[in-house]
């Protein structure tokens, strides 16, 4: 045949035309075929058949950029992309920092009986799902706190198993299109509320009242099931983080997040839990299947560390009372151990015991010459966390600490605002701290002027600060019914300890790499400054808009303040991400903003995989 021939008719070449062109298109809404839509709360993201493809590939009317498949050349920036793919359904639970198929896939050699393969093992950048984490088939928009404590939609969390496996427990109950949390544990199948009484009773907190008059603020739950130990706290005043891994029991901690009840996905394994000491006032355990004589004692040693002077554990367990050969030889062993420890039994009755840790170093100076477990050493820093080896040691007291003879903290509310006793710790007085106090108030005041327009009081329930410096962000939003994930970054002074010193909660993160969260769980992100760093670690920008993105539920808002380049940088993605301005202000019309710094609120919109809205069919 001759270059050029043509061997058929007109008409032939015109359908042959028509039939690439349609199976092309077809494509494209196969793979981009998401749809974009408000709705009503409660009801389905998707509005199926509102908006033609045409219009969903050029993208909604009120987005900034239309979003296309192609890319664009920026005469300054380069190439940027105008589209990123989507995840695989089957990734619309990834959690990239805790995901077992990376283990197994890049053959990591792990101690799975020192529960390593449970701990933070982040992918190299050449394994990143550089994509957007889609939702699960038939996603609607979370219940509003204060009801999600006690139902969710399961559509939102398609896992049903535990509700079978811990029926006679009372953990969840399905109930046609929702899960319902009754309340119940392991170890209080009747309610946590009574089981919190009688606790508060065991150690005769006036009135039966768990907070103690504000003496007893925060609480870590470990092994935490579906957090209904904490959920039933926050009446009291409490905040507790609720810790579990995403073990057999899958899902817990998603289940907490979707509940709107403060939770971080962890494990006591190898490696420090990631808060600094004297953090906690309490710590429990309701059958949380510890071995706590593991390795001489360690685990113990890192709740020791993490206790307040004077805290206590709370341990409910066959081992409290059961009296089978094996149950009382872990007993013995634990009365033992604990003993050395220099902790005492507050209170014991029934299926539970309460230790409570010294208030002073004297108990450990009395103890016997080679005592075992030993006192760590004085160059240790008990608040260093981030990747740190526990230590099956004895956390002593600085000696300030043990002429003081306990925390000096002020009771809840009034720790809040008072000066931590901490401060001095980083050269910061009581000036700057009650400054930083005002400042940041005057900041949020502005900051919900803004979303005013988007928001009723119930809109936002679960909140992060990705860079909380000493937490007056989040003390700002006191009023508000929220709970704050307060995130130090590794690399900073470690204020998260003042943190906990004004009755907060958080933890420690590192921008550059994923955070140990499941998708869809934080209802607003305040980025301050927090892209700044990164280009100065020269960490990918466009990861964390993508890690931002995975963590964000659907409808939810991200307020970045930083400097105006970073701004231009970010508006260029929105299109991409499905994000959309709500507003935006400079220092010109915003009297608390440096010169440099601009404010942009974003809103992420709703939408699902062409394969989520078959499935939802």
């Amino acid at each position: 045949m001759t270059r050029g021939r043509s061997d058929g008719t007109p008409k032939k070449r015109l359908i042959t035309t028509i039939c690439v062109v349609a199976i092309f298109l077809g494509f494209l809404y196969a793979y981009y075929g998401s749809i974009f839509g408000n709705q009503d709360r409660g009801a389905s993201t998707l509005q199926h058949g509102s908006k033609s493809l045409s219009h969903y590939l050029l993208g909604s009317e009120d987005s900034e950029e239309s979003s296309t498949t192609t890319v664009q050349e920026d005469p300054e920036d380069g190439i940027v992309p105008k589209s990123y793919p989507v995840c695989d359904d089957r990734h619309s639970e990834l959690i990239p920092c805790l995901d077992r198929h990376l283990i197994y896939q890049m053959r990591l050699k792990l101690d799975l009986s020192l529960m390593e393969h449970y701990e933070r093992h982040c992918p190299p950048p050449e394994r990143r799902f550089n994509c957007l984490i889609p939702p699960p088939a038939g996603y609607k928009v979370p219940i509003k706190w204060p009801k999600s404590r006690d139902e969710v939609w399961k559509a939102n969390i398609p896992h049903t198993h535990l509700a079978h496996e811990k029926s006679d427990q009372n953990w969840m109950v399905v109930k046609g299109e929702k899960i319902v949390f009754p309340g119940g544990g392991t170890h209080f199948h009747y309610g946590a509320d009574k089981y919190i009484a009688s606790i508060a009773n065991m150690l005769n907190f006036s009135n039966d009242k768990m907070n103690d008059e504000g003496r007893l603020r925060t609480v870590l739950d470990v092994g935490c099931g579906v957090a209904s130990f904490g959920g039933y706290l926050l009446s009291s005043n409490i905040i507790a983080m609720s810790l579990a891994p995403n073990d057999v029991h899958q899902n817990q901690i998603q289940f907490a997040l979707e509940r709107g009840i403060p939770a971080y996905l962890g494990v006591l394994g190898t490696k420090r839990l990631p808060y600094p000491s004297r953090s906690f006032e309490l710590a429990h355990c309701s059958r949380c299947r510890i071995d706590w004589l593991q390795r001489d004692g360690i685990l113990l040693l890192e709740l020791d560390r993490v206790l307040r002077p004077g805290g206590y554990f709370a341990y409910s367990s066959p081992e409290a009372y059961a009296q089978d050969e094996e149950d009382l030889r872990i007993w013995r062993e634990m009365s033992a151990l604990v003993g050395r420890m220099c902790w005492r039994i507050a209170a014991k009755r029934n299926q539970t015991v309460i230790w409570q840790k010294p208030l002073t170093n004297d108990c450990y100076m009395q103890r016997e010459p080679g005592t075992r477990p030993p006192l760590c050493r004085s160059t240790d820093d008990p608040d260093a966390v981030w990747g740190v080896l526990m230590e099956a040691c004895i956390t002593p007291y600085s000696d300030h600490d043990h002429k003081a003879k306990g925390s000096g903290l002020a009771p809840w509310p009034a720790r809040l605002t008072s000066p931590p006793p901490r401060l001095q710790d980083f050269g910061y007085s009581s000036e700057m701290f009650e400054k930083d106090t005002e400042t940041w108030q005057r900041r949020v005041e502005s900051y919900w002027n803004l979303l005013s327009p988007k928001i009723e009081s119930d809109t936002i329930r679960n909140v992060m600060d990705m860079k909380a410096h000493m937490g007056s962000f989040a003390a700002a939003l006191k009023d508000k019914d929220v709970w704050v994930m307060n995130v130090v970054q590794e690399d900073e002074p470690n204020t998260l300890k003042l943190i906990y010193d004004r009755g907060l909660i958080g933890t420690t993160n590192n921008w550059c790499e994923a955070f140990s969260t499941y998708p869809r769980t934080y209802d607003l992100l305040h980025a301050w400054t927090v892209f700044s760093d990164i280009e100065k670690k020269e960490c990918s920008a466009e990861d964390l808009l993508l890690e931002m993105d995975r963590i964000l539920r659907p409808t939810g808002f991200i307020i970045i303040r930083d400097k105006q380049s970073v701004i231009d940088m970010i508006k260029k993605h929105l299109s991409a991400l499905h994000w959309e301005t709500v507003a935006t202000a400079n220092s010109s019309s915003d009297s608390e903003l440096e010169s440099d710094e601009v404010v942009l609120i974003i809103q992420k919109k709703l939408w699902l995989t062409s394969e989520s809205v078959r499935d939802s069919e």
